[in-house]
Order: C-alpha cells, then structure tokens, then sequence
C-alpha cells in the first residue's frame, strides 16, 4: 500500500513537550538524551519492519549533533488535505502524527507510538530534515520545533530515504554531549532484532565506522550471549505469527547457574517484562514438564519441575511484534497487552515441543541440568531455613559481631559492610550509634558467581549478612521486612578492598537485586589522599583534588595516598567516611541488566579466558593500582 499524507493523523503538543520532556523521554539526564537518538533510528527501523528500509547510518557530527540516515520509501511530503500542511511538517510538528497511527502506513512499528520524530523536534535546539523521494531531494529546518520555513526542494535524486540532523536543546539538558558506547550498544541491539537489516554508526571525532549486521538474527544474539561458555544444546529458534502477533524466540542453555532473558516488544527492551514474558516463562515450565515425563526422565511420584529449576543456565531472547502495544510507563518499561501471552504460550509450546521430540539427546541434556537444579534448589531451602531461623536477637553470637543502631525506623537506619575487624573497631567507636550499625567482614565473601544458593548460604559471612538485612533470602524475601535503608559498603582503597567491594556487588546483584531497585546500596569513598601540614589537614578523592590542596597549604605541605581504613582513627573515619553532612555516597544503579550481567559474568565467572580478554582491554584506563 501506498504511503502517503491521508495516512498522517494529528495530535499536537510542542509546549507540553518542552514543559514536560519527561513525560515523552523518561529523563533530561543521559538516558533521556540518548533517547532522541533512539527515537529517530526507530522510525528508519519501521521502514525496515515493513519491508522497505534495508540500511540506517547513524552518524555523531563533531559539532555535538546527531544525523540518522535510512533507504527507506522517505517521509511523504505532499500536502496533508485535511490540515493544509506538507505531511513532512505534520510528522515533525504535531504529536501521535504517524503513519502507524493510521492502520494503512505500518503493520507494526516501534518508538513513542508515533511521538518520536516530533518530540526529538520540540526537545532540539535545532533540526534538519532531507527527504529522498520522487526524483527530488526535499529539505525542512526547524528551531526549537518551529519551522523556519516550508518545506523546499533543493536537488534531485536518483534514490529514496530520509536523513535527519538534529542538535539536542542545551535549554532541555544538562549535558548534550551524546556517546557513542551507550548508542552502539543500542544499535548492536536493533541489528539483532531486525536481521538482515545493515545498521552503522560513524563517529566523525573518533573515526571510526561500526557496521551491524546478523544474518541469524535473534539466534545470533542468544550465540553472543553465550559466547565463552560451555552450552547444553544447539540454539532454539521458533519465528511464528499468532493472531497477529509475531513471535520471535530463541533459547539455549549454558552450564551457568545464571538466568539470562531479554525480551523485547516491537524492538523496544522491556526490562520490566510484561506479558510476553509471563507467557514463555509458563508455557517453558509446562513444555519441559510434560517432555520430562513422556521421556521417563520424571517418574510419577516425582514432583514437578519448577520456573526457576527449567530457567537455570538459560539464555533466552524473546522479540514480539504487536499491532497495538499497551506500554505501561511513558518510557514502554513493560508489556501490558494481556492476550499476548497466550499468542507466546502458543508459539513456544508448538515450536519447542516439535525440537524436544525431534532432538531427543537436547531435551534430555535440558531436563537433567533443570533437575540437577531442582536438586540444589531443594538443598538451598533448608539451608535458607536453617538461616532464617536464627533470630535477630542472636546478633551478638554472630561471629562478624553486628553492632547495631537504636533506631528502629528502617528509613533512618544505616548498616556499614565494612572489611576486617581492625576497621570494624574504628568504624564502632566512629558512627552514629543511633542510626549506623556496623557489621565487620572476616576476609573475603564467598564468589556467588560459581555457586549455587545452597553452597552461598553454607559460608558465615553470608549468613550473617542476611541476617543482619532482616528480609529473608530467596523466594522468602520480603523488601519492606529490611532493616536498613541505606546498606554501605565500605573497604580500602586498594586492590583487596576493591575485590571485596565487588565479591558483595556480585552478591547483591546476583541474590538481591530489589536493594539495588529501591536504591538501598550505596558505596562509601573514603578519601585517597591525606594532604597536611602541621596540624593544617585536607582530604581529597581525587589526584585534581590533592594537587589544589597542596597548592592552598603552600610550601612544606606534604600528600599521603591512603592505603586503608585502619589507617585513620575514629574521629577522622566519621568525618571524612560516615558524617552525613560530609561524606561521599555512591548509590548502586542499573541502567543496562543485560550489560551488567555481561561484565559480573566476565569478571567473577569461572572462565579465565573472558576476564583475560576484559582487562587486556580495559589495562590502558586502570588507575590507583596498587602494584
């Protein structure tokens, strides 16, 4: 079909846009910024969804702008009947004024429901568009989402497309200085998601050109997933359309004890999942169940096997494509379309149950690793019991010796992880004793990343630590059963106290990943340097910080690197480390789950040779190495 203006419907809102850019964007902070770009590749991608667009370059100018090329058919530029205007200036003045609002432009399409183009418009200082259509090159320019004239033709052209150039508004974000990892990160992404569809990215400061292009798709994401480990089965692939919606999976084991699902809705990430998700995760279950049993691996009297025992080690990419989405959350956080679910279910029990039966020594290698789970898991329950029924009140026989706070309001209570005894005692003598409870390490925690729960909660220091929390651990936990608020852990300055400080990320991320969600962990930053003169002192965090330090004590001042906290006495560990009105907090954020999983795999994985690549590539930017 063709198209054309009649297919441009109207919404307008660039005050409201301007006003409130969160609404459309999510933020004005990075990942809001980086939306705009996100929003305009989306709308080259639905020329490709729809089978028209076969390359898109991605381009970051010197200048700090952004222009996205496609091959597509290019933005319609006739006149819209209805409004007057040059269906070009309708897209990119007027909200929801998308061909995919229309039923007739796109069967499906990603982006802001169709607010993307205009709204990365209002939200830019400036913005130019070429359109390649009809023999003709034609060109618009707006400032601040006002057109600064009608749309022109200035060339002819021998093929089709659209290229917009955009510079983010300086008045809407803080920063405008776009970066090239998070973009290609994103892109990478896309290429995935769409395969055979070429998508690159040039960054003319660095230059360099990145091209993405997968042949295998979906399954060569799964394939790069699972790159540098051991795995179960040969990829799953099942690509069906199910009362109109299409259906996209791809699924394969490792030897890992780590669940990996990434799904996604229209080429949007859903990190909050939704529906399509509800649906794999059951119709797996019920699909590896009932395999289980027909093959005689689970006997009658056996019970069944459970989401998490048929998740363990899976790593799955699950890519649907709705013709109405329902997000929930402006930012398209979750997939709300309830009948999806069952659209998925359909999909994968048709397409995994023909693969079980077809590949007989694949299932039975699938089944035995979720047993072998369920084993464990089994064993991980009466260690998790055994753990919650050592009562609170028992904190003084624990041998890490919490020494809690009086307050009992978790919102003012803070408890410090602090590394070793020694700086445990002066951490005691230091804090606030009404809202700070200090709980001491002995040595290292156990690496998470190589264990099952069951082997986790057989090591003191863990168990320890759970208890401390107060919220159970495992299907057992409960958020708003936490004591604390604010969990901080706090160890030295140095290469040890660096791995402490990641062994207990690993933990969290791995075990108790709502702390993270809620913004309860924080990361204390002790200073590195001590900068004094007589009894004049300066703390400093930073190399810049110490020079200007000795710079203000003028002649004799002298620098010390701070190796650890034992090396301050109480006073200086509450001033510089613990006093609320001085310190220095680092709150734990995820931006990217899929990112972060990738790197805790790569660093406290039991595969040497991924973390030989990762610091090979990351030696030259190391600092405070304490070698």
């Amino acid at each position: 079909m063709a198209y054309t203006a009649e297919q441009i419907q109207v919404l307008e809102g660039r005050e409201h846009v301007r006003r409130r850019p969160s609404m459309y964007i999510g933020s004005t902070s990075s990942t809001g910024l980086h939306h705009l770009v996100y929003e305009v590749v989306d709308n080259a991608v639905d020329e490709a969804l729809a089978g028209y667009c076969t390359r898109i370059l991605v381009t970051l100018h010197a200048d700090g702008s952004c222009s996205v090329e496609d091959d597509g058919r290019g933005i319609p530029v006739d006149i819209h009947k209805k409004e007057g205007l040059s269906a070009l200036e309708l897209v990119l003045t007027r909200l929801n004024a998308g061909g995919k609002f229309g039923g007739g432009g796109y069967k499906v399409s990603s982006g802001l429901h169709g607010v993307g183009v205009s709204a990365v418009n209002f939200l830019s200082q400036r913005l130019e568009v070429w359109v390649h259509r009809g023999g003709k090159v034609h060109h618009q320019e707006y400032e601040r989402g006002v057109p600064q004239g009608p749309v022109t033709v200035v060339g002819k052209t021998d093929h089709t497309g659209t290229v917009v150039r955009f510079w983010p508004d300086p008045q809407i974000f803080p920063d405008t200085k776009l970066d090239g990892e998070i973009i290609q990160h994103r892109l990478r992404e896309m290429a995935y998601l769409n395969k055979r569809l070429e998508i690159a990215l040039a960054d003319e400061s660095l230059g360099f050109t990145n091209t993405f292009y997968f042949e295998g798709g979906i399954v060569s994401f799964v394939r790069a997933l699972n790159r540098d480990k051991a795995v179960v089965n040969q990829p799953f692939y099942v690509d069906r359309e199910v009362e109109g919606t299409q259906v996209e999976i791809a699924l394969q084991y490792n030897d890992t004890f780590v669940e990996n699902v990434i799904a996604f809705a229209n080429t949007i990430h859903t990190i909050e999942g939704g529906s399509h998700l509800t649906g794999f995760r059951a119709a797996l279950t019920n699909v590896l169940n009932r395999y289980a049993r027909k093959a005689g691996i689970l006997k009658e009297q056996d019970p069944n096997l459970t989401g998490e025992d048929v998740r363990e080690g899976l790593t799955a990419v699950i890519s649907v494509k709705v013709l109405e989405p329902q997000f929930e959350g402006q930012t398209k956080g979750k997939l709300g379309n309830a009948e999806v679910q069952g659209h998925v279910s359909i999909a994968l029990t048709e397409g995994l149950t023909q693969y079980l039966d077809e590949n007989p020594s694949e299932g039975r290698r699938i089944v035995e690793k979720s047993l072998t789970a369920a084993r464990a898991r089994e064993a991980a329950r009466k260690a998790r019991d055994l753990v919650q029924r050592k009562s609170l009140l028992e904190s003084s026989t624990l041998p890490g010796k919490l020494a809690d706070c009086s307050e009992r309001d978790p919102a003012h209570c803070e408890l410090y992880i602090v590394e070793g005894d020694s700086a445990g005692g002066t951490a005691k003598g230091g804090r606030d004793r009404r809202t700070q409870a200090i709980l001491p390490l002995r040595g290292k925690i156990l690496n998470v990343e190589k264990a099952r729960l069951d082997k986790v909660l057989t090591s003191d220091e863990i168990r320890n630590l759970i208890t401390a929390m107060g919220a159970g651990v495992g299907d057992n936990f409960n958020i708003e059963k936490i004591r604390y608020h604010r969990i901080i852990t706090m160890t030295d300055a140095d290469v040890d106290g660096s791995h402490i400080r990641t062994l207990l990320l690993t933990f969290f991320f791995r075990y108790f990943p709502e702390v993270i969600e809620k913004g309860y962990l924080y990361m204390a930053q002790p200073p590195l340097f001590k900068v004094f003169k007589g009894k004049q002192v300066i703390w400093c965090h930073s190399e810049g910080e110490r020079d200007k330090a000795t710079r203000q004590l003028g002649k004799n001042a002298e620098a010390a690197r701070m190796k650890g906290l034992g090396e301050m006495n109480a006073e200086e560990l509450w001033e510089t480390t613990m006093n609320p009105e001085t310190r220095l907090l680092l709150r734990v954020e995820v931006e990217d789950a899929a990112a972060v999983n990738d790197t805790f795999e790569k660093l406290m994985g039991p595969d040497v040779e991924p973390r030989k690549k990762f610091i090979q590539a990351h030696a030259k930017s190391v600092r405070n190495l304490d070698i």
